[in-house]
Formats: structure tokens, sequence, C-alpha cells
């Protein structure tokens, strides 16, 4: 690094105008004039700290940074105090002892460079790196001490488990690498890094491993991600809006999750994960319905129970779904369909309730809605008791006033229970928006009106894809073979190959023969 160096005892101060500032200026060797270029690119930046370094009242060099994002602390100490103190020795005249002297120093800075382009430099400053500026020399020492302030690794609050990892994503996206790079120890894992957005230079990172990715799909990642143009990227929704298949469907297209362990597990299926800097949510493609409804949990419990639990969950998602729009359809339409004695219960109920079944039940859904929203944004020890007694005083209120029957509130109730049941946010509010339009064809169609809306929604899944792969594999297309996982869980030592749709090689997961009742009888 030293012989890069050519220093000169020369200073020259030239007026320079911004306007003399072209994307592709380059440094000059006149350090005064290269201040003043960096000072009107960063004019009223005033988090951008610009440090000269003096030696015998002479400045040799100027260091650039932005307060905030460096380590301020092992900067004075690895670059400034042994540079600042050359002054002291006598050889401090020679030509090439300041030149050696910061060379030997910013082999104690992490990731250095030496750029020569301004739109380099200031690109290295804002992306948290100091820039080294010295008299006579034509290129600038980029170093990355960044060292800024991020939270803490915590429990993920939207994906809570009784058993499992506890740790979570956090808004640094080397913090997140590290998360997963520690519970895989392998070289073929790989994390490609990029920028988006013209403005923000948000840094995105694609995470695969390799050998076990289908090319295709890595490719389409690459293609759909390096294709955003945009002036500010601050979250990962943003990317999945941005490389979703069918962005009009209300159904999530990209899984987003803050647990690492569960990135690693789609990794080790064939899935591609993209971080996005600034957020603790990581994107994960390609996307089943499947992978919405099953839980982190279901791979940590025994088999027996979660197979237990992942049939009642599809149970009251069925029932989230469509009990309201079954309850209008038959008590409007088809009363028949209903046992005498409860008929005659439902009716007098409703004897005083001046609306009709579908309007009370949609009022109901939307006080219920109006209920969990307010829950969820007010503050954490006020909603859920704002959510609670708000939910219990208005629906008593409700039937007291004649306003709804008490069978509806107990319908709109037990469809909001079952709604909670499910482990995706985003799944779960696809299926609240849907239950408005399919009360609207209960109460005017009655049930060939909920018949039609199933088969309606069941068309738009069969349809719908994610990177290519079709939305309820391996149901429809049926693929027999990557049926262990989906309604129900088998052992995890029959589940022994990868999901065929998603991998075309390197498709064994577990070799065969680990049956521990069969390895316990050839013991014998």
């Amino acid at each position: 690094m030293a012989n890069k160096f050519k220093w000169t005892r020369t200073q020259e101060k030239e007026n320079i105008h911004m306007n003399d500032v072209l994307p592709e200026q380059k440094l000059t060797p006149s350090l005064c004039q290269n201040e003043t270029y960096l000072k009107e690119i960063f004019r009223n930046c005033s988090d951008v700290v610009y440090r000269p370094l003096y030696v015998e009242g002479r400045m040799y060099a100027l260091v650039i940074y932005v307060n905030g994002l460096i380590d301020t602390k092992g900067l004075e100490e690895m670059l400034l105090k042994p540079l600042l103190t050359a002054g002291h020795n006598p050889e401090v005249d020679k030509p090439s002892y300041f030149k050696e002297l910061i060379a030997q120093q910013a082999l104690a800075i992490k990731q250095t460079a030496l750029v020569s382009d301004v739109s380099l430099v200031v690109q290295g400053i804002l992306n948290g790196q100091i820039a080294l500026l010295t008299e006579g020399e034509t290129e600038a020492l980029l170093g990355n001490m960044s060292d800024y302030e991020k939270r803490s690794i915590g429990e993920p609050g939207t994906e809570s488990v009784v058993r499992g990892p506890r740790e979570g994503f956090t808004e640094s996206i080397f913090t997140n690498k590290a998360l997963i790079r520690r519970r895989m120890r392998s070289s073929k894992l790989k994390f490609e890094m990029t920028t988006v957005g013209e403005m923000s230079q948000t840094q995105i990172s694609i995470a695969y491993i390799e050998g076990i990715v289908k090319p295709g799909i890595l490719q389409e990642v690459r293609k759909r991600i390096h294709r955003i143009n945009t002036d500010a990227i601050l979250d990962s929704g943003y990317i999945e809006e941005f490389i979703e298949d069918t962005p009009h469907s209300p159904f999530p297209l990209v899984q987003n999750t803050e647990r690492p362990d569960v990135v690693l597990a789609s990794l080790l299926e064939g899935r591609v994960a993209i971080l996005v800097d600034g957020t603790p949510f990581v994107l994960i493609v390609p996307m089943t319905i499947w992978t919405a409804i099953h839980a982190a949990e279901d791979y940590y419990e025994h088999f027996i129970y979660t197979s237990g639990i992942r049939l009642l969950r599809f149970l009251l998602l069925s029932v989230s779904f469509l009990l309201p729009s079954l309850y209008v359809a038959t008590s409007t339409f088809h009363p028949q369909l209903i046992p005498e004695a409860l008929l005659l219960t439902i009716a007098a109920a409703r004897e005083n309730v001046p609306f009709p079944t579908v309007v009370e039940t949609l009022l109901m859904e939307v006080i219920f809605e109006a209920l969990r929203e307010a829950g969820i944004r007010l503050p954490k020890p006020v909603g859920s008791a704002v959510s609670m007694v708000g939910g219990l005083v208005l629906g008593e209120s409700a039937v007291r006033a004649g306003i709804v029957s008490a069978p509806t509130v107990i319908v709109v109730a037990f469809t909001g229970i079952a709604s909670f049941s499910l482990p995706r946010y985003n799944l779960g509010l696809a299926f609240r928006l849907l239950r408005f339009p399919l009360l609207l064809l209960a109460g005017s169609l009655g049930i060939y009106g909920v018949g039609f809306g199933v088969i309606a929604l069941i068309i738009h899944l069969v349809n719908l894809s994610s990177f290519g792969i079709p939305y309820l594999a391996p149901v429809a297309p049926n693929l027999s073979s990557n049926m262990k996982d989906i309604f129900i869980r088998m052992p995890r030592w029959t589940m022994n190959k990868r999901p065929g749709f998603l991998v075309d090689e390197n498709i064994i997961r577990t070799p065969a023969g680990q049956d521990p009742a069969k390895n316990k009888k050839s013991q014998k």
C-alpha cells in the first residue's frame, strides 16, 4: 500500500464551483481543492465531520466521516493519535516518512480501498466509511470503521413459539447475516450483496445454498431485484411489491419472517432469502400457501402433536372464512338446513332486531375489525385491554339494545378467534378481506353464492404462482411424494427428500434407514 502513495509538500487554493463537479470528477493533487469539492457536495450536512491532520503547522491530510456512523473512539486510537504525534519525530520532514506512517496505520483499519472518483468517496462516506485525503495524492483511502447504534437481538414479536430458538433478526443486515451463518457453517451458503434505491442506496443481500437452489429461480430473483428503479427502499415491504408475480392478488406471494431458523430451513429446501438493511423482516421466495399456514414450532414438537394441531388449524381457517357466510345463507335462504330447536332459538333472538341477518353480520364484522385494529395501534399495555373490554361492552350493549342478535355476536366472535390461529399475519389479512364479499354473496344468493365464491377463490389460487412455482404445489399440481409435510407432518426420518418442485439436484435430505424402531430391532 505504501508504494501507491506519492507525497508532495505543495498546497494550492483554488476557487471551485459546484457546477464543475461532474459524476466522473476525479480527485486532484490539491488537498484544499478536494476539500472544497466535498464541502460543496455536503453543503448543509451538519453530521459530516472534517478532521484535518496538522503536523508542525502544516495540513498534510484530511479525514472525513459521518458522525454517528463510525467508531470515533477506534478512529482516534488507531489513526488520529499516531498521526498527530508524528510531529515529535525528527524524521517528519523526510518525504517518505508521513506516507509510510499512514500506510502502516491503515493496516489496522478493516476493509480499506483506494479510490480516485469523487462519487466513490462520497458514497463511501455515506456508507459509514472514513475517507482519508492527503496532500499531493489523487487517490483517497476509504476505511470501514462503521459502528452505528443498533437494536440488540431479542425474541421475534410476530412469531413467538413455546419451543424453539428465541433469537430474532434486527435492523442490521450484517447482524442478520451472522445469525444465519452461525447456524450454517458451510461455504455453500452464499450471500450476494447489491444496493437498491437511487437516493437511499439500501444494501440488499441475496442468500442461497449453492448446489440446492435451482439456477432458474436464483437468476429470476437477481433479475427482479436489479430491475427495481426507485428513489429509496425503507423496508423489505418495498422490495416485496416490486418482485411479486401477481400484485393485484390479496394473497401474499412472498414470505416474510423475523426468525433465522425459518430462513435457514427454507434455504435448505431450495428457496432464496432476501435480506434488506434497516428492517428485521427477511423475504423468502418462492412461497406457497402451505408455508404460510405452517408454523415454525411445527418442526420442534413431536410429529403427532404437530399433525393434530395442523388439522385443527385447517379447520379454524375454514371456520374463519366460511362461518359468517354460511350462517347468513342458512338463516336467510335455507332455514330447513338448521335443526328445528336451534332455528326456533335463532328466530326468538332475532324477533326484535330491525336489520336483516346480512346487515347485522356485516355491522358486527366491521366493529370487530375496528376493535382489532385499535388494539394493534394502541400502546401494548392499553391495546389488549381496549380490544377485550370493548368487545364485551359493545357486544352486550348491542344485544340489549336490540341492534343485533346474540347468535350473530357468537358467530362473529368465534370467527375472530378462529382467525387468530393463522401463523402468518398477511395470510390472515387476505381471508379477512375476502370474508366481506363472500358475506354479500351469501346475503344475495344464499348457499349458491357461497359456492360461487369458494369456486372463484379456488380458481384464483390455482392460477397463482410465486417465481414460477404454483401457489398450491404440491397439492395442485399433485405431487404425492411431497405430501408428507402439508396437512400433517410425518416423522422427520421419513421426510428424506427435499420438495421436488423446488430442487432438481441434491434432492436427498436425509439418508434412508433411520427409523428408530427398525434400528432398535436390528440391534437386538
